[in-house]
This record gives C-alpha cells, structure tokens and sequence, in this order.
C-alpha cells in the first residue's frame, strides 16, 4: 500500500482547514435547530444560538460514531485518499457553501462535503475510488429524509391535533411552548451528531493516508473532542441570513407546529445517525416545516420557495464535485511549482 507522504505543517494546515469547515457548518446549519424556537418567539436569537451550541456538543456523549466512520471510508476508498483530495474536497465544499450563504439558499453543508469528496477523489484515481454504496446510501438519503421528516411532522401535527382536541387553545399552547423547547434540544443534538461527525470523518481519514492510525482506521478521541468544539463556536456565531429564511420565508410557526417540526426532524436524524447515514440537517428541517405547513392547509407552504431549495439540493453534490476536482487539480499543480 502506497502512501503518499507529506510535511508535518501540511497535515496541520489540513486539520485547521478542516476545523474551519466544521465551524462554517454550525454557521450555516445552526439555522436549522434554533430557526423554529426563534420564529415563534420562543428564545431570543441570542439564546437560541446558546441553547444550540450547548445541545450540539451534548452529541458528543450520546452518539456512536457511525457518520464518522461512512465519510471517513463509505464515500470513497480510504486507501487511495490523499492530503490533496482533502484538500479539493474541502476547499470544494467551503466555496459551495459559502455561496449558497450568500445567496441565503439553506443547502446543505453535508452534501457540499461529500460532493467535495467526490469530485476530488474520481480525479485522484478514477471510478474506481468510488464507494458506490456508500454513495447510494448518501443520495438516496437526499432524497428520503426531506419526504420523511415532512410525513413525520405532518403525522405528530394530526396526533397531537387529535390529542388536544379538549384542551383550551391558550393551555395547548403552553404545553407546546414546552415541548417545542424539548424538541429543539433534540434536533441540536441530532444535527451535533450528524454533522459535527462528518468532518471527524475527513480528519480521520486524512491521518489514516498519512500512517498516523497504526495502520488501522478509527476516529480519535482528540479528532472528535476538537470538531464538537469548533461547530459549538460556529453555531455560537449565528448564521442568521438563514435562520430568516428558515423560521418565517417558508411557512409562519406556532408552536405547536414547531414542535411538530423539530421533533420530527429529530426523529430522523436519530435514526440516520444510527445507522451511520451522513444527512442533511437543512433539508430535514425543511421537510419537517414544510409538513407542518401542509398540515394545516397546502396553501400555506411558499412553495417557490420550497422549489428553491429542491434546486440547490439537486445541484449540490454535482457542483461541489467540481469545485472540489478543481481545488484537487490546483493542489496538484501547486505541488508540482512549489
């Protein structure tokens, strides 16, 4: 097994660098958990993002690492990684995110990442780098966990419909005020457990290619403790462009929806992490609030809005593909001047 080595300073530069991607992940997805809390008015942004941060890092004690472990050998062949595909795969998936930021599109930082990873390692060493398992698994979930988190959602909203039917719409609503709060907590620690993982992912694999494992691939503790932290800072930094367009472009919350919404979500991103799926925490999240607006009546989802961001979750795999095979190709001739 070749390996190709390469300067100590470089592995850290790529760690930091990964680092930083988990950090604009908890910018950009902390939207997700807190969008419903603050859009009813529950918790005031500043809270919300506490709140989050504090229930990402909780992730820590209660998932396995499973997500970890698909980015990190599911995607594509651990064996042929090298720092340069990192580099493309990252560099890629920074880029798509941080247009997608400016244009407030909630895609996905998850998908950007494997895209990334994709595009740079079909460059590095052809289809067959490529896990294709892995890759189903990932893009089938594309698809499912948007159509599931919304049927979740829209099935707890007829529930507890049908459970609250006596009760005073005041008193219901203190109840939910509750249990939204109790629902936002699990999605904050679902999206800690899918997301802050996939980065542990990247590192791992990078420290792999590098000999730095012993030989046999796993996530260390040091890996896993530092990605918590640095989403926990980034979602402490708000990305609040998209907590707009999260909690009041797509459909106006109450709280009972938002519980609905969040435990729906959560619902999800539990099983996903279980079975050590990488998903996309904004299109759950999407699904879910959008279940919820359908619930009540169909006209009350924007759904131009809603085909928005059908576009950029169709497009993101494909476009960070090619950033990141562009990244890649640039590392190579970088390293061939230098």
């Amino acid at each position: 097994m070749h390996h190709v080595m390469i300067a100590m300073p470089l592995v850290i530069a790529l760690v930091v660098m990964a680092l930083a991607f988990d950090f604009l992940n908890g910018l950009h997805d902390s939207a997700n958990s807190i969008a419903t809390v603050v859009s009813t008015k529950l918790l005031s942004p500043v809270q919300a993002v506490l709140f989050a941060a504090v229930f990402n890092f909780a992730a820590y004690w209660t998932f396995g690492l499973k997500v970890a472990e698909t980015v990190g050998k599911g995607i594509i062949d651990k064996d042929v990684v090298t720092p340069h595909v990192i580099f493309g795969a990252l560099v890629g998936a920074m880029a798509w995110n941080v247009i997608t930021w400016w244009r407030g599109i909630p895609s996905s930082s998850s998908h950007a990442l494997i895209g990334g990873l994709v595009g740079a390692g079909l460059l590095h060493a052809g289809p067959s780098a490529i896990v294709w398992g892995g890759i189903g698994k990932t893009a089938s979930a594309i698809v499912l966990s948007p159509l599931v988190g919304m049927a979740a959602a829209m099935a707890l909203m007829l529930l507890t419909s049908w459970a609250f039917m006596k009760v005073t719409a005041s008193r219901a609503e203190g109840i939910f005020k509750k249990l939204h709060l109790f629902s936002a907590a699990a999605y904050s620690l679902g999206h800690g457990a899918n997301d802050a993982q996939k980065t542990m992912g990247i590192i791992a694999v990078l420290l792999y290619s590098q000999g730095m494992l012993g030989g046999a691939f796993h996530v260390p503790g040091w890996v896993v403790l530092s990605c918590y932290i640095s989403m926990g800072i980034g979602t402490l930094s708000g990305g609040w462009k998209i907590i707009e367009t999260m909690g009041s472009r797509i459909t106006k919350l109450s709280h009972h929806q938002g519980f609905c919404a969040s435990a729906g979500g959560s619902i999800m991103l539990f099983a996903a992490s279980a079975f050590g799926i990488p998903v996309s925490t904004t299109h759950t999240i999407t699904g879910c609030i959008m279940g919820v607006g359908a619930a009540r009546r169909t006209s009350a989802v924007r759904w131009g809005v809603a085909q928005r961001l059908a576009v950029a979750w169709v497009v993101t795999i494909p476009a960070s593909a090619v950033v990141g095979g562009v990244f890649y190709e640039i590392a190579i001739f970088l390293d061939r001047v230098l």
